[in-house]
This record gives structure tokens, C-alpha cells and sequence, in this order.
């Protein structure tokens, strides 16, 4: 009798049973689905040759309508090179691409679309300009994602100069948004105005930059953002040249010194850097002050610590409550964006997108709730509904 072929598990399939995390992750979380039929050979005929090139040649006469007859103007382009990969840091693109794929997934979960990731072999700024220009036909916008600072502002900057699409750097500005608009909703809640407070953001890489974009142009009182250094002011002779534009535009109160130094009487600490804020210098803020530790997984304040002395706390954790999580913002924005099939996403399209997001636990708000959950369906569709009115309402919208 013929010995019974035993195919013994392999390492991988043991990891699975012993992590559920790899169990989720194998063969990866998309597909790509049809939305059409090919059933017999009409519906071959309809949705390749012959019928297609009917679509071909139309599009080659009118360029504008791929946008109707092709997915383009659903589709996101999800573009990394893998170099600051949530605090992963630099582990390069096919490390990287778990993490795209579960962008990918959000954007259709919670905007309704569709997303491709794209990890690029290369770190050269020109090279993956040029790499997403000629991607470009396929897509109705650009996602940036995990693309390491300073680089990430220059890529930004010279793709929405080369591109009639969307182009959107999320660790920048989907940040910016969601703490927009708790900040919004923590002043609501206190009775406060966002142009009285002053914050001190640490953190003076992708997100904080647009985290005080955005606050300057929502009309906060002051703002001012530090680095491993210190206080980023206009005096300090070692700055990069984003960070010499930062300090031309933030910092009114003439601010030097640490961290520490600036937090003495501030109104909100914001914290996208990492690291330890002692106790003592939290102690120092002002009454009733905001605190928003969004570092993951080790908030820059602790919670249990931020609460003694702070009226509203915010984290990026999703296991405390008033998570700042960018899923609230960048499916929105995307399908606004889309819908509208805008040019750009402007700096109004971003405010309108906090002011639609703060607005929807308008009525509901408490210390615990300045944000909503990422669960809650109302977000995406207000999100869209304001960035599509907004970017008709600043003309770069071509429907």
C-alpha cells in the first residue's frame, strides 16, 4: 500500500493561525471586480473589440470624455516610495505596500472610491514626479502617502504644478483637517474663539507644517511650532527652507527657546512628533487648555496626565476617545473632488472639509466627543457635499 503524501503546512501558514493579523492580510485585502457582465459573445463584443474602439475613437476626438466612459474620474492613485511609513519609517515600497492597500480599502469603504496602491522603487524626487506624470491619464487624482519630509512638500508642490488633477499629500493635510475640526468643536464646547488661543504644535515635519496652514488661515490667534531644536523662529540660522517659510508666517509672539519654553501660558498643545512632553511644562498651559497628542502608539502626553490639566484631550489612538484619524477626512475630499472632477483641492476646499466634519456631531458635543467617529456615516457624505460645493464656489470645478 502506497504511503499517504502528507503536505505539511508551510512557515507562513503556521504564522496564520498564530497571528490573525497575517490571517487577514494573505493573498492581500483587494481584487479588482467588473461592473458589467461578459456573459457570451454579444457582451464580449460590447465590452471589447469591436465595440471599444467605438469608445477609443470618441475619447481620441473629445479627450474629456474619459472621464465618462472609462473609470478615470473614480479612481485614485495611491502613490508611496516607503519611506516614512506610519512609525515604521523607512522600510522602502514593498514594505510599504500593506499599508496602501489598506488606504485603498478605506477609500472604498468610506467614500465609495476606488483606489489603486502604487509603490515606487525610488526616492529621487524628479523620479517619481516624472513616474506619476505618466500614470496620470489613468487617474482622477493623487494620493501621496508615507513619502518622507522634506521631500513630500517638494513632490506635492511640483505635481499640482504639472497636473489638471487633484494631487493631495494626506500625512499633511488630511492631519490638518481632522484637528481643524476638533479644535473647531473643542472652542464650540468651551465657549472659546479659535482667533483667542494660541497653540504650540511639536512636530515641524509634513503634518505639523499643514497643521499650521491651515490653523493661520482658519484665523487662530498664534501658533507656534517647534522641532528637536526648539522654537522655529525667523532668527535660527540651521533652517531647511520650508521650515525658514514657516517661521515667516507663524510665531507672532516672538517665541524662542524649547518646547517646554513655549507651552508655558499656550492654549493647545498639538503634538505630531513623538517623544515625551514632561509633566511639569503641561502643568504650565493655560486653564481649560486643549491637548491633542496625536503620536502613535505612545501619545506625546498620556492621557491619565493630559486630563489634569486639560478641558478637551485628543489622540491618534482609536482606544481613547476623540481619535484624530485622517479616514474622517481624505474619502470625503477625495469624492468631493471627484465628483466636481476639480482641477485641485484648494486651501478653502480643506477648511470647508474641517467646518463640514466639525458640524456633524454639532448638538452632540461633550469633552469626549469634539470629533466624530470614523464609523459614523454622516462624515463622508458632508465631507463631499462641502468640498464639491467648495470647489465649484473657488472655480475648479469643471462640472
Amino acid at each position: 500500500m502506497a504511503a499517504e503524501i502528507v503536505n505539511p503546512r508551510s512557515e507562513t501558514e503556521d504564522q496564520d493561525i498564530i497571528d490573525p493579523v497575517f490571517a487577514l492580510h494573505r493573498g492581500g485585502k483587494m481584487e479588482i471586480s467588473a461592473t458589467v457582465p461578459v456573459r457570451d459573445r454579444e457582451d464580449l463584443s460590447l465590452a471589447y473589440t469591436p465595440g471599444v474602439a467605438q469608445v477609443c475613437t470618441a475619447i481620441a476626438e473629445q479627450p474629456e470624455l474619459v472621464n465618462d466612459y472609462t473609470w478615470k474620474s473614480q479612481v485614485v492613485a495611491v502613490v508611496t516610495d516607503g519611506t516614512a511609513v506610519l512609525g515604521l519609517g523607512d522600510i522602502g515600497p514593498e514594505a510599504s505596500l500593506p499599508v496602501m492597500e489598506g488606504k485603498a480599502i478605506l477609500f472604498k469603504q468610506f467614500g465609495g472610491v476606488d483606489a489603486v496602491p502604487i509603490a515606487l522603487a525610488t526616492t529621487d524626487v524628479d523620479e517619481i514626479v516624472e513616474t506619476v506624470v505618466r500614470l496620470a491619464p489613468s487617474f482622477g487624482g493623487v494620493n501621496l502617502e508615507d513619502i518622507s519630509a522634506p521631500r513630500c512638500f517638494e513632490i506635492e508642490r511640483k505635481l499640482q504644478e504639472r497636473l489638471d488633477i487633484p494631487v493631495f499629500h494626506d500625512d499633511q493635510h488630511g492631519t490638518a483637517i481632522v484637528t481643524l475640526a476638533a479644535l473647531r468643536n473643542a472652542c464650540r464646547l468651551t465657549g472659546r474663539d479659535l482667533g483667542d488661543l494660541r497653540a504650540v504644535i511639536s512636530g515641524a515635519g509634513a503634518a505639523g507644517v499643514a497643521i499650521a496652514k491651515i490653523l493661520i488661515g482658519a484665523g487662530i490667534g498664534d501658533v507656534a511650532v517647534t522641532d528637536r531644536k526648539g522654537v522655529v523662529h525667523a532668527e535660527r540660522t540651521d533652517l531647511t527652507d520650508v521650515k525658514r517659510e514657516l517661521a515667516s508666517f507663524t510665531n507672532k509672539g516672538g517665541l524662542t527657546g524649547s518646547l517646554e519654553d513655549a507651552l508655558a501660558g499656550a492654549d493647545v498643545f498639538i503634538g505630531v512628533s513623538g517623544g515625551t512632553v514632561p509633566e511639569p511644562a503641561v502643568s504650565k498651559m493655560a486653564e481649560g487648555a486643549f491637548i491633542f497628542a496625536m503620536a502613535n502608539p505612545t501619545p506625546e502626553i498620556h492621557p491619565d496626565i493630559a486630563h489634569k490639566y486639560a478641558a478637551v484631550v485628543a489622540t491618534g489612538r482609536s482606544d481613547y476617545p476623540n481619535q484624530i484619524n485622517n479616514v474622517l477626512a481624505f474619502p470625503g475630499i477625495f469624492a468631493g473632488a471627484l465628483q466636481v472632477r476639480a482641477t485641485t483641492i484648494t486651501e478653502g476646499m480643506k477648511i470647508a472639509a474641517a467646518e463640514a466634519l466639525a458640524a456633524v456631531v454639532d448638538g452632540e458635543l461633550s469633552a469626549d466627543k469634539v470629533i466624530p467617529s470614523p464609523f459614523d456615516e454622516r462624515v463622508a457624505p458632508a465631507v463631499t457635499k462641502a468640498v464639491a460645493a467648495a470647489a465649484r464656489a473657488e472655480g475648479v470645478a469643471r462640472r
